[in-house]
């Protein structure tokens, strides 16, 4: 039976290679896409996210928009990274299939309220603002979540010396979700900066001869000569829920800096114990990235 999902995004580069990895996987059933502001504004990443449902052939799959910027500040951007459009170099046509009228965050507390206990996985690519307004304005919906899988973090920043994007966009709304006792696995900077877009990987999914695999060797291709690979940060989340193995974790005390000048955002990762504190998270810390590429390739070649 097909595990259900729920996917919180900011499409963003790799999320929209993770999204088209969950759509084209038989071993989810992904019930709906929440949109925050974070690689690009909520306008954007509405769109994107409902233009990415329509290339994987999956209109029937609702989008809903969220929160237009995090708690405690103003929006953030990384235009600069992804491009005005949030996609880098994919240019998609204007999606024709709504935006749902329902906010997000509503949709998200209706969704979980009405679950069966743990029965849903929430799937967050972005950062964390949805999943925490949620939390508190409904904390009875933990119940109806079997694991909450986190993009975010790490022992360094890429945003900061100290803070990875996702959780330095909102460190407030970081610091309530990994406080609030639901069964969290990080997939940190650690291992998604291992998971990189280089040309021998990427060939297997353009010769796929299909829309949908062009699209994905498009958001992966280097944007200009002098440009890194590209690191698959969000479809790490997916991929860890259709093969685990590819990965190894160990248990963690997870906490987030809120206020530092210089550390807002970090996630301080605690594996000794040292602190008295129970681990709160699984942490990702190993990648086999080689069969990470293989295992996309093969399920987007499902998509047309």
């Amino acid at each position: 039976m097909p595990r259900p999902i729920i996917i919180d995004t900011d499409p963003g580069i790799d999320d929209a290679v993770a999204i088209l990895l969950a759509l084209a996987a038989p071993e989810l059933d992904v019930r709906g896409l929440v949109a925050v502001a974070g690689n690009v504004a909520l306008a954007t990443t509405q769109r994107n996210a409902c233009a990415l449902v329509e290339l994987a052939g999956r209109p029937d799959i609702p989008v809903f928009g969220g929160c237009p910027r995090p708690l405690g500040g103003a929006a953030p951007d990384a235009a600069h990274v992804h491009g005005d459009a949030g996609i880098g170099g994919l240019v998609l046509p204007p999606p024709t299939a709504p935006l749902q009228r329902q906010h997000g965050v509503h949709w998200l507390i209706e969704t979980l309220r009405a679950a069966p206990p743990a029965g849903l996985t929430l799937c967050a690519l972005g950062p964390l603002t949805n999943i925490a307004v949620a939390l508190v304005m409904a904390p009875e919906i933990a119940a109806g979540i079997g694991e909450l899988v986190i993009m975010g973090g790490g022992t360094r920043g890429n945003i900061t010396p100290a803070a990875e994007f996702n959780i330095h966009c909102d460190p407030q709304a970081a610091a309530i979700v990994f406080e609030c006792g639901l069964p969290i696995t990080l997939v940190p900077l650690d291992v998604t900066e291992a998971v990189l877009g280089t040309p021998e990987r990427i060939a297997p999914l353009a010769a796929l001869g299909t829309r949908c695999g062009a699209a994905v060797a498009a958001l992966l291709a280097p944007r200009g000569r002098d440009r890194p690979p590209v690191p698959m940060h969000d479809a790490c989340v997916i991929a860890y829920l259709l093969a685990p193995e590819l990965f190894h974790a160990s248990e963690a005390r997870v906490a987030v800096e809120t206020r530092g000048a210089l550390t807002a955002g970090m996630t301080v990762i605690e594996r000794s114990g040292r602190g008295g504190r129970p681990a709160n998270a699984r942490v990702l810390d190993r990648v086999d990235a080689d069969g990470l590429f293989r295992l996309l390739a093969a399920q987007v070649a499902s998509l047309s």
